[in-house]
């Protein structure tokens, strides 16, 4: 599954009809109501999604890459430009996501307190062509690290990786 900087959701189609697109033919709408729930999405599936906040949908994207059962995802700042408490709200739907349906995920983004509440793993790459200047391992559990230790982890990051963090390119 791939969920885009921008959702990338087909504006002619409702919010259930962008998520239907993906499914399996033996598969109905009905069958992911657990992902529906989550996501807050149930009483959108009607909209357009011109009728959508940007924060909706990016959550209309999320349950279509997660609506195939993916085994990978791969998720390309998913949170630009949404405002903290939206971003927030979405971190804690997307950990529980991926924890319930145990899908390996790579998280794409320059913001590291993102990296560090979301990640098991963070790699750092340099600039063109890319390669990998340090990988930290993060301590458990993943999605619920306090804003303390969010904090803690970010400065020993910043000791260890002098320099990346300045041009953007913490993956």
């Amino acid at each position: 599954g791939i969920v885009f900087q921008e959702p990338r959701l087909l504006p002619w189609r409702t919010v259930a009809d962008n998520i239907r697109l993906v499914l399996p033919a033996n598969e109905s709408l009905d069958q992911l109501g657990e992902l529906i729930e989550t996501l807050g999405l149930g009483s959108h599936l009607s909209h357009y999604p011109g009728e959508l906040s940007l924060g909706l949908a990016r959550r209309v994207a999320i349950a279509r890459a997660f609506a195939v059962r993916p085994d990978f995802l791969l998720l390309d700042e998913p949170f630009v430009s949404l405002d903290a408490a939206v971003a927030a709200r979405l971190r804690e739907e997307l950990t529980t996501l991926t924890q319930r349906e145990q899908v390996t995920t790579l998280l794409v983004t320059h913001d590291l307190n993102d990296a560090i509440q979301l990640a098991d793993r963070l790699f750092f790459l340099s600039t063109r062509p890319a390669s990998i200047v340090a990988e930290i391992a993060l301590p458990p559990p993943r999605g619920a690290r306090g804003k303390a230790m969010v904090e803690q982890i970010a400065e020993e990051v910043r000791t260890r990786v002098p320099g990346y963090l300045d041009r953007k390119s913490v993956r």
